[in-house]
């Protein structure tokens, strides 16, 4: 039976590498952020009604979303922030069954990694069979998302603040991993994690 797994954690708290480490492994891997890549390309379920909710100032020349333009103006106001998930997220939803319905086709004891930032704050975790949460030192979390997006810290700040503290989930998961360390010992606590699960 498949084993479906929440992968989740802030924003820049090393779930991508942990993602990575779970699929070497031989897990299937869904990101969160590519189904909403995919559900806001132009065939997506999601693109016509975020273009009619924020307008055509959001577009490429290519008619392609730009998400840093349509993050500057969801980010600072939770109102939008809100009516933007209200459209996206169940379009995400639904693409991920799609997936695990068709993985479950081919491989029926298959474990499948589900990353995204915020399952615990959707109450989305509770889908799922087990959920690994990612967490690390703030300032590291800054500084990684700083590196690696070059936002401002006011704009990864801002994202962070619409996300719950590593206290609040740590409640609800069964595992946490911390990547404030090396990649070695965060490869390690993975590997550890996966083999529990398969033991499941």
């Amino acid at each position: 039976m498949i084993l479906a797994v929440a992968l989740t954690g802030g924003l820049a708290t090393g779930k991508g590498f942990v993602g990575r480490v779970f699929e070497e492994l031989g897990c299937y891997r869904l990101e969160a952020d590519r189904l909403g890549h995919e559900s806001m390309s132009p065939a997506g379920e999601a693109y016509p009604d975020v273009v009619r909710l924020f307008g055509a100032a959001i577009l490429r020349d290519d008619g392609t979303i730009d998400r840093r333009r349509l993050g500057a103006l969801v980010f600072p106001n939770p109102e939008r922030l809100e009516a933007l998930n209200a459209i996206v997220h169940p379009a995400v939803e639904r693409l991920r069954q799609e997936r695990i319905r068709e993985i479950a086709k081919t491989d029926p004891d298959a474990i499948v990694i589900c990353e995204a930032a915020i399952y615990i704050e959707t109450g989305a975790w509770r889908r799922f069979d087990k959920v690994v949460l990612a967490v690390c030192g703030r300032e590291l979390q800054i500084k990684r998302a700083m590196d690696r997006s070059g936002w401002t810290r006011a704009e990864v700040e801002a994202r962070i603040s619409r996300q719950w503290s590593d206290e609040e989930k740590r409640k609800v998961a069964d595992f946490v991993i911390d990547t404030s360390a090396t990649f070695d010992d965060s490869r390690r606590q993975t590997v550890e994690v996966y083999n529990l699960l398969k033991g499941l």
